[in-house]
């Protein structure tokens, strides 16, 4: 197996040049937004500086090449979650916008009052309030996983909750646990109920290999900007058949075959789900993020992950021991690296704080998922998520900040 060489990685991130406070930056908050590597940002100024033109509209030349770009960049998004073919691919704002186009269009078209949704109390609120505006329109039920001591999904009434549902929405990975949930065994369950499943892919598709048709879900969101692609651009994967019977979600150009005074027709599939002058550079950004991904290896990264969160949990164990509380799952292989934790008797956001004056950045609050952190007891956490181009110094820099945060506050 490929191993990542993280010194010759971290030169292609621009940013990671910089210092802050007079620090070298430290950046640990991947799982919210990655940074973006030289190749990202050449294949974007590319469009602009040589042939930037709206898409599909145009007959001239620099408006083919962008349309080609633009279509290229679906079908390689595509190859890169193993979808079947590239018309599999809605492009999105993002995975929020990905979860609510399903809610609009399959949720409003299939569920009616008294038909169940079923989510996980570990879910981002992306996978939950649609369902919840749905609920209050439609007057559906809305079921829920628990998740047990040890930071999993409670599957012990599995079977119960989903008897009679029409829908499964589970994440594939917690943004603040780091727990990685069992698709195949959920997806299974699902379909010996006769429910569908939407899977928000956010948190695992740019850290390990992604097969939806493996999955065997019906949808996946997840958005580039957590892949090293740029923010302002997701997309919806879902089964060819699905997108076919769901009806339009926005309306206006691009997404008609037809305008008359008495109605309108769609277009085809994918392009009836997307109206309007879409993210076109932003499109051809994520598909460099996959390519540099796909260069690296993504069984490099996952490995390269492991161990630094295994690294990671031990040095803080080892470093604070009953002075600091880390939430997810012990075993690295069984979670991502998103490291959510509390130091005894210091808010969250004081953590993140103080750690910035040494260039340390991690994200501190709710991580949108304030269902979870009732569950958990508590009102917010520090989070500190790792990506391709961290390495054990950067841990290193986490541990000093939080000796100097310990010893500030006394603790």
């Amino acid at each position: 197996m490929n191993t990542l060489d993280v010194a010759a990685v971290r030169r292609d991130f621009p940013i990671l040049a910089r210092e802050v406070r007079g620090k070298r930056l430290v950046y640990l908050d991947s799982a919210a937004s990655a940074q973006k590597p030289e190749s990202v940002l050449a294949a974007m100024d590319h469009v602009y500086r040589t042939h930037y033109a709206n898409i599909h509209r145009g007959v001239y030349t620099i408006a083919e090449e962008t349309t080609s770009a633009y279509e290229g960049a679906r079908a390689r998004i595509a190859r890169f979650v193993n979808a079947a073919e590239p018309a599999e691919i809605v492009w999105t704002r993002n995975a929020t916008e990905a979860i609510n186009l399903v809610a609009h269009t399959w949720g409003r078209s299939r569920l009616s009052p008294g038909d169940a949704v079923v989510l996980s109390v570990m879910e981002h609120h992306a996978n939950i309030v649609p369902w919840q505006m749905l609920a209050a329109e439609r007057g559906i039920e809305l079921r829920w996983l628990p998740v047990t001591d040890d930071y999993r999904l409670d599957l012990s009434r599995l079977a119960e909750t989903l008897d009679g549902a029409k829908l499964l929405a589970v994440t594939a990975m917690s943004n603040v646990l780091g727990t990685l949930n069992d698709i195949p065994t959920l997806v299974a369950a699902a379909r010996a109920a006769g429910a569908a499943v939407l899977v928000d892919g956010c948190q695992y598709v740019p850290h390990l290999p992604t097969d939806v048709q493996a999955w065997g879900a019906d949808f996946v969101a997840f958005s580039a900007h957590k892949m090293l692609g740029p923010s302002g651009i997701g997309a919806l994967w879902a089964r060819r058949e699905l997108l076919e019977e769901m009806p339009c979600f926005l309306g206006g150009g691009e997404m008609i075959r037809d305008v008359r005074l008495d109605g309108f027709t769609a277009n085809d599939v994918p392009w009836k789900f997307e109206a309007g002058t879409m993210a076109i550079v932003e499109a051809i950004g994520a598909a460099a993020a996959c390519d540099y991904l796909d260069g690296l290896g993504l069984d490099a990264v996952r490995a390269h992950e492991v161990a630094l969160t295994t690294y990671a949990r031990d040095a803080l164990a080892s470093e604070f021991g009953a002075g600091i509380t880390v939430f997810g799952p012990d075993e690295p292989t069984e979670r991502g690296g998103a490291i959510s934790f509390l130091l005894d008797g210091i808010h969250a956001h004081d953590v993140s704080q103080f750690l910035d004056e040494a260039g340390v950045c991690v994200r501190a609050g709710h991580h949108c998922a304030k269902p979870l952190m009732r569950r958990l007891g508590v009102p917010a956490t520090s989070r500190a998520s790792f990506y391709v181009y961290n390495d054990t110094d950067d841990v290193d820099a986490l541990v000093a900040g939080l000796h100097t945060v310990r010893d500030f506050f006394g603790s």
